[in-house]
């Protein structure tokens, strides 16, 4: 090959790392209400049946499982968000405070299964099949939170960048989008299957089964997913399958799972303006054949054309907008490094000749890996969460039955326990920065800002504030009431009370009667006490109106009269 024909050769990916992370709703377990929620203590439960377990991750004191990736990833955060990730250490003894020395967790859960080892991917079909190493495959869960985070960490080298691009595209997709007029599913990998160390093969993807997935939408009114992503959450079940289970999850987002794409490159100058736009946005590679007129709005791309996915105005400040160039330089210890941050995605590319690029203990891979992770992670939770409550005052909406004191006592009960929840959340996970390194706090704050969390969090903390105040109000008004119709009761009980008591005079001598006798006086005495003070609290709300007109002197007393008799009178039609 000529010099030239080197230049112009196509970009080539040495090394691709790909992380998705999927937010899902937990629904919350019966009899669980009013209760800091741990779902995870019952996947812990199933013990062997469950496939998942526990991870019991390096800050455990152990000096041979903590390695210096661990610390660098801990000092990058501030110490609230270091709480946050990894919980609190052992409190010396002697000093104030609790008594328990041990460590203190973090309200992060991990658990993990080590079944998968690898996945064949076919990206089109007819394309060759792509055999992918699972790093690994977690659920992340939060304590007082009924969400789950699901994530899988997949590894492959030797791609070409339409390979790459295709991948970030379509593997993080929990159903298609929709079929080509063939019966091809769109937007998503052609075939999926999860592989044991062993090359058996453990679960496939059926999204060329369109009758199913249009059966159960329309059965359900909510979507399927997809029958490799389903197998992979087990036990986790679907809240809309007819599957059993304790843990039921929705879909909270987007089916789009949320990617991070790490690419080392033979020479990253070697892409051009639409390569990056196409990483940024992770729209697939350029030959994405052209879908508009199957009305899926998220791929645009003209067949086999290499000029951008999209307009160039919409395209005019794609650097300032989703690009971060502090490391797109010749210098540095890893040169040519760009970050692409729209959100969604969160991708760096670089050059894989740089050791420190790809160094996976201290440099660019250890850091996309790690701190990276935890900035993308976070901000994702928090939109995620956030979400939750938005469902969560949604549904005790659809469930309020007015005419049902049941259903208004348990609306009531739904509305506070979500803003107490709420409160903890703000207190506990809410925070504007998670590191003072210029570098990992431009990444968050740009995932953040594209994702809208600052807006969403003021959105759903009004509408929460609405509601509580809503309730407190309707709290006041019906002690008010309580008290009206208690002072009317006794008003008009005193009459009673001094008329019989005055100077402690018995109108009826029943002292020397006989026990028959006097029990039958009581008895008839409590009836009509009882029976004459629940019809003064029938009648307390009009009772009321006529004692305010009572008390009015600028009325006369034709019309405080006719206030009396109004006691009385049929309410009008």
């Amino acid at each position: 090959m000529s010099q030239d024909q080197a230049s112009t050769a196509a970009p080539q990916v040495n090394h691709l790392r790909q992380i998705l992370l999927w937010p899902l709703r937990l629904m919350p377990v019966r009899g669980s209400e009013g209760r800091h929620a741990k779902p995870w203590e019952l996947l812990a439960a199933m013990g062997d049946r469950s496939p998942w377990q526990e991870v019991v991750d390096e800050y455990n004191g152990s000096a041979s499982a903590f390695h210096e990736r661990h610390y660098n990833e801990f000092v990058t955060f501030l110490p609230y968000v270091q709480r946050f990730l990894f919980g609190e250490g052992r409190r010396a003894p002697g000093q104030t405070g609790s008594q328990d020395h041990s460590a203190r967790g973090s309200p992060m859960r991990v658990f993990r299964r080590h079944d998968v080892a690898q996945v064949r991917a076919v990206t089109r079909i007819g394309a060759a099949p792509l055999l992918l190493d699972i790093v690994h495959v977690d659920l992340y869960f939060f304590l007082d939170l009924d969400l789950v985070l699901l994530n899988v960490e997949v590894s492959v080298d030797h791609l070409s960048l339409d390979q790459a691009q295709d991948l970030l595209h379509r593997f993080g997709r929990g159903y298609p989008a929709g079929w080509d007029p063939e019966g091809h599913a769109l937007h998503c990998l052609a075939s999926t299957e999860w592989l044991a160390a062993d090359g058996r093969v453990l679960a496939k993807s059926d999204a060329q089964n369109r009758e199913a997935f249009m059966s159960f939408v329309s059965t359900h009114r909510a979507p399927r997913i997809s029958a490799h992503w389903a197998w992979l959450l087990n036990p986790l079940v679907s809240d809309h399958s007819e599957q059993e289970g304790t843990l039921r999850y929705r879909q909270i987002e987007y089916y789009r799972m949320p990617v991070m794409g790490f690419l080392a490159m033979d020479d990253p100058r070697k892409l051009t303006r639409n390569d990056f736009v196409r990483l940024g946005l992770v729209t697939g590679m350029a030959a994405e054949p052209s879908r508009t007129e199957s009305g899926n709005f998220d791929d645009h791309n003209n067949a086999d054309s290499p000029c951008a996915p999209y307009a160039d105005s919409h395209l005019q400040s794609f650097e300032q907008q989703y690009c971060y160039d502090r490391f797109w330089t010749d210098g540095g210890a890893a040169p040519r490094t760009r970050y692409l941050a729209s959100g969604h995605s969160l991708v760096v590319v670089g050059d894989a000749r740089s050791q420190f690029f790809s160094c996976r203990d201290r440099g660019v891979l250890a850091q996309f890996r790690h701190q990276h992770f935890l900035v993308f992670l976070i901000a994702h939770f928090q939109k995620a969460a956030l979400l939750m409550f938005s469902d969560r005052l949604a549904e005790a909406l659809k469930n309020l039955n007015i005419t049902d004191p049941v259903s208004i006592r348990r609306f009531k009960r739904t509305i506070r326990d979500c803003f107490a929840s709420f409160l903890r959340f703000t207190h506990r996970y809410w925070f504007h920065e998670v590191s003072e390194q210029a570098h990992v706090r431009a990444l968050f704050k740009m995932s953040t800002g594209h994702l809208g969390v600052d807006p969403l969090y003021d959105e759903v903390k009004e509408r929460i504030a609405e509601m509580n105040s809503y309730l407190e109000a309707d709290s006041l008004r019906r002690q008010a009431n309580t008290v009206v119709r208690l002072t009317v009761v006794t008003i008009f009980g005193l009459v009673g009370t001094v008329t019989t008591g005055f100077l402690g005079m018995n109108l009826l001598a029943e002292a020397e009667e006989s026990m028959t006798r006097k029990l039958v006086v009581f008895a008839i005495t409590f009836t009509l006490t009882t029976v004459l003070t629940i019809y003064t609290m029938m009648k307390s709300k009009r009772l009321s109106d006529f004692l305010d007109v009572l008390s009015d002197e600028r009325t006369s007393l034709w019309q405080k009269g006719k206030a009396l008799l109004a006691v009385w009178r049929s309410p009008p039609e």
